[in-house]
């Protein structure tokens, strides 16, 4: 140890260092200085403690030796557990590595998890896969003016490679948010502020579950605006308006390939929400909300609007109902799936496809590690706006459950069934069975 003193402190070694090399041991050198110093401090703690739980005798030596050893793995863990930033702010690693193994009877399209039963009959798909993994980091910055509070989130997957050695990195999400006491902004790419629910899977993670089915997720650019009111200790309402870029797509008829459209529009959402707090485990949460866009294609102006109505209630701390419901034209600019029937171009004119649609949830909390959920969902379309062999409806249902093997690990065993009707054509039917294991970090 003095030997490294003292070559520290010669002259050759101090003109070696340039000025920043300087600085940044004796930066070292200081937070060193500073660990050692509370090392010590919680020692001497530890030893005045031992010695009060002895009757004011010395604790044994191996006492003593158990307990610094302790602390001294506690702090290397924390050491282990932190990411450091270049501007010195917290951020967090998380996501979860997720392995499917999954079953597809004969009308699964070729798609592992398919939105809809194809019209043509194929074979059994059967199969495995790691690319529905979850890679996201979450960071909070400093206050901003008048007191607010930055954060966010960002969030990537592998979902876009389909091939066993092109799983790229995909975006699902990303924002930053500015909060004061009662209000808000948030900017980045998110769900529709009219749908931020979402039914529970494991085994539909790629695009979220029951899409095609009654749930509309597709992630968008946004900027939204939020306000809180308070009314009294155990209510409220919340309030959000915001502008979105859809992602437009080109009508579902044959004339598809000669339409000229506009791939991103710009649209309007919002979103007000009462709640009401029961007790420390209940609540019941109870929202509407609109979409409105225009689509340019074919040089014709296609609305794109609906109403929306979205819930959650939990009567009793282990049973808990979600869900939600919409009805509108014009749709699949907000994530239908693989079912593009928002509107059509014919002769001189363009019409947009009325749709309807929603899901629900029951989640049953049995045991502290064992979770239930039992969900449906359903899309349907204006028959009269639709040629022969088109979707009617699609219908989906099944349950899975969520099993906590170890605090940071899931297992999810899940079971659907995707029943789509064609005009014409009649009933068709895909069963999917999945098994998953997410390790949650």
């Amino acid at each position: 140890m003095l030997a490294i003193l003292l070559t520290l402190l010669s002259p050759s070694f101090l003109r070696a260092q340039t000025p920043p090399d300087m600085a940044a041991i004796a930066v070292r050198l200081d937070r060193l200085e500073r660990e050692n110093r509370a090392m010590a401090e919680e020692i001497q703690a530890l030893r005045a403690e031992l010695t009060a739980a002895h009757g004011g005798q010395s604790a044994p030596a191996d006492a003593l030796a158990e307990k610094v050893d302790i602390q001294g793995q506690r702090i290397e863990e924390q050491a282990q557990t932190k990411v450091e930033s270049s501007q010195k702010f917290p951020i967090t690693l998380t996501g979860m590595a997720l392995v499917n193994a999954f079953v597809n009877s004969k009308q699964n399209g070729g798609s592992d998890y398919p939105t809809a039963a194809s019209a043509a009959e194929g074979t059994d798909r059967a199969g495995a896969t790691v690319r529905q993994s979850i890679v996201g980091l979450e960071y909070n910055g400093p206050q901003t003016f008048l007191g607010g509070a930055v954060h966010g989130a960002l969030f990537m997957d592998f979902y876009e490679g389909a091939a066993p050695l092109e799983q790229w990195l995909r975006l699902r999400t990303a924002t930053i948010e500015m909060d004061w006491k009662t209000r808000g902004i948030k900017l980045g790419v998110d769900k529709p502020i009219f749908n931020p629910r979402d039914p529970d899977s494991l085994a539909q993670v790629g695009v979220s579950p029951l899409t095609g089915a009654g749930n509309l997720w597709l992630w968008m650019p946004q900027i939204r605006l939020q306000q809180d009111v308070p009314l009294g200790a155990s209510s409220g309402v919340k309030a959000q308006v915001g502008a979105v870029e859809t992602h437009e797509a080109n009508p579902y008829v044959a004339t598809a390939s000669n339409v000229k459209i506009e791939p991103v529009r710009p649209g309007l959402e919002g979103r007000v929400m009462a709640w009401h707090k029961l007790d420390d485990n209940r609540r019941l949460e109870i929202a509407a909300g609109f979409h409105a866009s225009t689509t340019h294609a074919g040089g014709f102006s296609i609305p794109s609007n609906l109403v929306s109505l979205d819930w959650f209630f939990n009567p009793w701390k282990r049973l808990e109902f979600s869900g939600a419901f919409f009805s509108g034209q014009n749709l699949s600019n907000l994530g239908t799936g693989v079912i593009n029937q928002g509107y059509y171009i014919e002769y001189n004119s363009a019409e947009a496809i009325d749709s309807q649609g929603g899901w629900g949830q029951i989640t049953i909390h049995t045991l502290p590690r064992l979770d239930f959920h039992l969900f449906t969902g359903q899309q349907d379309y204006q028959a009269g706006d639709l040629q022969h062999g088109s979707v009617t409806r699609n219908l989906l249902f099944g349950g899975n459950l969520f099993f906590r093997v170890a605090p940071n690990v899931l297992f999810g065993p899940e079971i659907t069934q995707t029943r789509t009707f064609y005009l014409g054509e009649g009933l068709r039917i895909n069963n999917h069975y999945d098994m998953a294991l997410a390790y949650l970090f």
